[in-house]
């Protein structure tokens, strides 16, 4: 039976008198790349960082690698942050550092490594995303989108995680780098062994990466399934997004792709 990395129960999340989450359940199981999408509002962010320990619901439990991540053990929580790694929607990089301090960064903060061992392993990091040596002493200002994105990724993976978490990881990316970036994590994912939470709007980014995927409406998980079980699902949001013109189209393609690896296999 698969393990569940993320165990989420009852979750109700109210500010005021405007209830964001009402008795959400949720889980993420071991390996899985598991996609959230839902309309604005929805509470996907805020679901994001109640998972990363950055706010607390107002009732439920979220349990991550089996521990309770709303604990007041604020040094058992800086372990847990150890064991996973976050790439933000624009990258978020330190803009006074090089692309190689970004993902140094990390490893220097634990402050028990040598510094020649920091180098090699942020260095294999960013080889491991397609960052050169020379690209790595680069300041984030001179690098391309895509090259952004690379560096934060490498950053995410610096401290060896179990669990990554993407937020919106191929906005603002040209089609050509999309599918390049898309290729990179499916590739991570599978030589890692990563368990990847990703939240997307972008259909073709969710057709090709997701193992599963949750639906965020009415305040809650209204849909928990592969791609394929959660647009049967009957909700006037699922219809909306996964059943319009470009729903269609990123599921033709996805259809297209498959066969052709049926076809090269």
């Amino acid at each position: 039976m698969p393990t569940s990395v993320i165990e989420i129960r009852n979750l109700c999340t109210q500010f005021d008198d405007f209830v964001v989450h009402q008795d959400l359940n949720l889980d993420v199981q071991a390996g899985e790349i598991l996609s959230l999408v839902g309309g604005s509002g929805s509470g996907k962010t805020t679901l994001l960082r109640q998972i990363l320990g950055l706010a607390k619901p107002t009732r439920g439990t979220i349990k991550v690698f089996g521990d309770d991540i709303q604990g007041d053990d604020s040094m058992r929580l800086q372990q847990l942050r150890n064991r996973w790694g976050m790439l933000f929607q624009h990258g978020a990089l330190f803009s006074a550092l090089t692309a190689f301090d970004n993902v140094a960064l990390p490893m220097r903060e634990l402050h028990n490594l040598p510094e020649d061992l920091v180098r090699d392993a942020a260095l294999l990091k960013l080889s491991m995303v397609g960052i050169s040596p020379q690209d790595a002493m680069k300041m984030p200002a001179d690098l391309s989108g895509g090259m952004v994105k690379r560096v934060a990724l490498a950053r995410a993976l610096a401290l060896e995680p179990e669990l990554v978490f993407l937020d919106e990881p191929t906005a603002g990316l040209d089609p050509n780098l999309s599918d390049s970036f898309v290729e990179l994590i499916r590739s991570l994912h599978q030589a890692l062994k990563l368990t990847v939470v990703m939240v997307t709007h972008d259909l073709d980014t969710l057709f090709a990466l997701s193992s599963r995927i949750a639906v965020l409406a009415d305040k809650h998980v209204i849909a928990h399934g592969t791609p394929q079980e959660v647009i049967q699902v009957d909700h006037p949001f699922i219809r909306q997004f996964f059943q319009g013109e470009r729903g269609k189209r990123a599921q033709e393609e996805l259809a297209h792709q498959l066969e052709n690896k049926a076809r090269n296999n």
